[in-house]
């Protein structure tokens, strides 16, 4: 169980620090009207990932008894973690460009990430298929691995609001790069993995 804890919290914790739509508004609403204002942005995901959630969970479930097509979901999921890993390691500290929507700060961070296809595509290829893993071993490992992941997805979105609130500099500053970079190394890692799943499902090992 602690291992899909362990990699709900690790992708978590990329996914909430790596530069996009949602961590730019955290950072623009923020800097705008307030630490209040980024809190708002910054759980948005415990609201919209909801419909994102059950689509995956349905569509994956219904394919369960294919190992060719869970095969091909492991290897594309690779590619998508193996393609955050790069450009984590890759990071060397900006400022992203804020996405300009006018609306409440909740809504609009809801709008962001339910109109992203990045959670899509996450919880099809590598969330839903780890996670239904985890279940089949002990339901504790899939609660412990989406729990882990959002609590470390909305908690570094929240961090980082209230690093804004007080400095612009953490997200320029060396500490954020070489974070990235180690969350990049982890990420390869369990990119290889999932590849080598994705592989032996379709039996070409």
């Amino acid at each position: 169980m602690g291992k899909y804890l362990f990699m709900g919290m690790v992708l978590g914790l990329s996914a909430g620090l790596s530069p996009g739509p949602l961590l730019a508004l955290v950072i623009s609403e923020t800097i705008r009207l307030g630490i209040g204002a980024g809190i708002r942005v910054a759980m948005a995901p415990l609201i919209s990932d909801i419909p994102v959630l059950i689509i995956s969970f349905v569509l994956v479930s219904s394919l369960s008894g294919s190992d060719a097509v869970l095969g091909i979901i492991s290897l594309a999921g690779a590619g998508l973690i193996m393609k955050m890993g790069i450009s984590s390691i890759r990071t060397t500290g900006q400022m992203p460009q804020a996405p300009g929507r006018a609306s409440e700060s909740l809504m609009k961070g809801v709008l962001v990430n339910i109109l992203s296809p990045h959670p899509y595509l996450f919880w099809i290829t590598v969330g839903t298929p780890l996670a239904s893993k985890a279940w089949q071993i002990h339901p504790g490992g899939a609660v412990g691995f989406v729990a882990g992941f959002y609590l470390l997805l909305v908690g570094s979105k929240l961090f980082l609001a209230f690093v804004v609130a007080r400095t612009r500099s953490f997200l320029t500053g060396g500490a954020y790069v070489w974070t990235m970079r180690v969350l990049g190394f982890l990420l390869c890692c369990f990119a290889w993995g999932l590849a080598r799943e994705g592989v032996e499902l379709l039996g070409w090992l």
